[in-house]
């Protein structure tokens, strides 16, 4: 007896899931028309009868709470198409999307089932539902790729029998890709590689690419470092052409040029650097005048002799705009023949400089000033430890390491007092400017010693010391007057500046918030009252265990500094003018002020205002590129470090809190990782956003910032910059 067999039945779609795909469709297809054919067509593969009148239902239904617009008889567009905008889209971790659009508050948020093609980073067209009563926020989708915003990417490969896929590193990617057998570049399982994009095809989960490069392995820190710099598109190498056009310049020191200048080379003058630094960028002379005031000079080297505008030297140095420093290597943004020696400032060497100078009182007070093209010759290269040596001993000799061309103890005498004098100017300059309004943020730098294996062994921190200090005063000395000079100019010149807008005032609320749990308080009810409380605040925690937390947390209450045509002053450093003058080795916004004051000593005509801001805009963004970049390549070698240390147990204290995680800092060492809630026993814990802590709900424990605890490494991964902790102890309050 033959068994009946039973029907398949064939799920056929809801209508809610019909009107949702219509409304995609329309939304994605804004500009046209679709009749019910043509809808069934685009969504069902074969539809049948009934599933067409489904779809006619909806497309009637639509139409009638006017979500889609009927433009004739059995013609439908949809209803917003007024609402079309364009922006840059950012992904988050679990692949959805923000775009930031011109006349919204908020960004949009796009969820990512309509996030289409897109990358990160790229222009895209959006639809866009504005808020309403429903929805607190603006969402959309994106309609179509406007611009990429980079073509090559770096990731792990994973290599399959007939094709490979590439895993992105570091969050820089919401989709694997794609890469055919014959492309992967024999590239092996594991490798870190470089892709370039190639296409994504309409009915493909993800992008295709070929690899174009293999950097090695994850575990190799110069391969890791390379990556970094491809990730945020900084270059690893200079073009063969910059190179070739380097070697033709003309650089030596002419008697002819001399002329033109101011000559300066029979007065003291000396660099204080790092003691591993190569381009010294900047110098100090120092001259006592009979009617008993000090003239110091703060001379600049003068990059722009070399780098001449329009020449393919100056559009390699524009386009990038900064040097970067990597842990374990420095990215210039100019070749090492001019960073690292004709334009570096180093002793008995003639150089080209543009020169700040100023008469001075022992009170620190300015009584002439002037602005121009020098020639220098060091006589004395410092370290700042050996500096700092000289200011702590008062010392009136040079250390035995510092040699000084035809040294005699008069010589080491006068250049000693140089620096004594010098100091005592520095910390009074500095003095008035607090009492500006200044802030003293101190926030601790780490760095790290390497083996000859470029992997980290020893983790250091950078302190500022009076000698730091007093570089830093007078190298703002010359920056704001500079900028004041130029302010000055009668009729009005276009300068590029340095500008640092006023905090925004919720964010000193949350900062106010945090460090009320510490005991401080921070006076927000007068302006006025705001920078002499912050610097009260950042003075009080000075040695204590929250310092960096507090800092860190006070520095992004503060806006971001960057570069503008239009000058607002800057709040930060209490000056109504300021500009940046004193890097051109390593700054191209330095290079731009250089030629800019050369024209106007000239008398030139005020620059184009517009043209400039647009090199502005280039700067600054170049600048967020190269910190991130900077930053990345420190959470990496952190992480490596923390790899020698999985059996210890650390003490560490919270500086951030989330709902999914604690982020400790390691007191000794200062590298963060992350306690996952979910790894916390004992309860449920939930993240508290007003108490900034994460809190049990059953017995009511609090894990808030600022606490203390006891955690030991779980897990470090170097691929996602990534490092896990697990609790061990901890003294905090319930």
């Amino acid at each position: 007896m033959k068994k009946n067999k039973k029907k398949k039945i064939t799920k056929k779609p809801s209508i809610n899931h019909l009107e949702s795909k219509i409304i995609r469709l329309l939304k994605k297809n804004y500009n046209r028309t679709f009749n019910y054919k043509q809808v069934c067509s685009k969504l069902i593969d074969k539809a049948d009868s009934r599933t067409r009148n489904r779809i006619i239902q909806c497309l009637a239904k639509l139409a009638k709470d006017q979500k889609i617009v009927q433009v004739k008889i059995g013609a439908f567009k949809w209803a917003h198409a007024q609402e079309i905008c364009q922006g840059t889209i950012d992904f988050t971790a679990k692949g959805h999307a923000y775009v930031t659009v011109d006349g919204w508050s908020d960004d949009v948020f796009i969820p990512s089932k309509h996030t289409g093609k897109a990358l990160q980073g790229d222009l895209v067209e959006i639809w866009m539902d504005p808020p309403s009563k429903h929805r607190e926020k603006a969402e959309g989708g994106v309609i179509k790729i406007l611009k990429r915003n980079k073509t090559q990417f770096t990731g792990i490969i994973e290599i399959h029998k007939n094709f490979a896929f590439v895993t992105s590193m570091g969050g820089q990617l919401h989709k694997d890709f794609f890469i055919p057998n014959n492309k992967t570049k024999r590239a092996k399982n594991g490798q870190l590689v470089l892709l370039e994009f190639t296409d994504w095809p309409e009915k493909a989960d993800s992008p295709n690419g070929k690899v174009i490069d293999i950097l090695g392995y994850p575990e190799e820190s110069t391969a890791q470092m390379d990556s970094i710099l491809l990730q945020y598109d900084l270059p690893l190498t200079f073009p063969d052409e910059v190179e070739a056009f380097v070697a033709t310049l003309d650089l030596s020191i002419s008697e002819s040029e001399v002329a033109k200048r101011r000559d300066l080379r029979k007065t003291l003058t000396f660099t204080i650097d790092p003691k591993d630094a190569k381009d010294f960028d900047d110098a100090l002379s120092f001259k006592k005048l009979v009617n008993g005031n000090f003239e110091i000079g703060i001379h600049i080297a003068d990059v722009s002799h070399y780098v001449k505008e329009d020449t393919v030297l100056d559009k390699e140095a524009y386009q990038r705009a900064t040097s970067v420093y990597l842990v374990d290597r420095v990215v210039p943004m100019l070749p090492e023949i001019l960073s690292n020696q004709v334009c570096s400032l180093r002793p008995n060497e003639d150089k080209y400089t543009f020169s700040a100078i100023f008469e001075l009182d022992h009170t620190g007070k300015i009584y002439n000033k002037w602005f121009g093209r020098t020639v220098i010759c060091s006589d004395a290269r410092f370290s700042y430890e050996e500096a700092q040596y000289m200011i702590e001993t008062q010392s009136r000799q040079i250390p035995a390491e510092v040699t000084i061309e035809g040294q005699s103890l008069e010589a080491s005498e006068t250049i000693c007092e140089a620096i004594l004098t010098m100091n005592t100017l520095a910390k009074q300059l500095r003095t008035k400017r607090m009492a500006q309004g200044a802030f003293s943020f101190d926030k601790t730098e780490v760095r790290f010693a390497l083996d000859n294996d470029f992997n980290p062994k020893e983790v250091y921190f950078k302190t500022s010391k009076d000698a730091n200090k007093l570089i830093e005063e007078f190298m703002l000395l010359a920056n704001t007057k500079v900028s004041e000079f130029i302010s000055s100019q009668k009729p009005k010149k276009s300068f590029i500046y340095r500008v640092h807008d006023k905090p925004d005032f919720d964010k000193l609320l949350s900062l106010q918030s945090v460090v009320s749990n510490f005991g401080y308080h921070l006076d927000l009810s007068k302006k006025q009252h705001i920078t002499g409380s912050l610097n009260t605040l950042l003075s009080d925690i000075k040695g204590k265990k929250e310092q960096n937390m507090i800092d860190t947390l006070a520095i992004r209450s503060m806006s971001k500094a960057v570069y503008s045509a239009t000058n607002i002053g800057h709040y930060g450093l209490a000056f109504e003018h300021y500009s940046h003058f004193t890097s051109p080795i390593r700054r191209y916004p330095d290079v731009i002020a250089h030629r800019l004051l050369q024209h106007y000593l000239d008398k030139g005509t005020s620059v184009d205002l517009e043209a400039l801001e647009e090199e502005c805009k280039h700067c600054s963004s170049r600048e967020i590129l190269a910190s991130n970049a900077e930053r990345d390549s420190v959470k990496y070698m952190q992480i490596k470090y923390m790899q020698n240390f999985k059996d210890e147990i650390f003490e560490g204290i919270i500086t951030g809190v989330t709902d999914w995680g604690i982020y400790v800092e390691i007191s000794v060492n200062k590298c963060e990782g992350m306690l996952r809630l979910k790894d916390l026993k004992g309860d449920y814990f939930y993240y508290d956003a007003e108490k900034y802590a994460a809190i049990g709900k059953r017995t009511g424990k609090t894990y808030t910032l600022g606490d203390v605890l006891q955690v030991k490494v779980k897990s470090t991964d170097l691929l996602k910059r990534h490092l896990d902790f697990i609790l061990i102890d901890s003294e905090n309050k319930n």
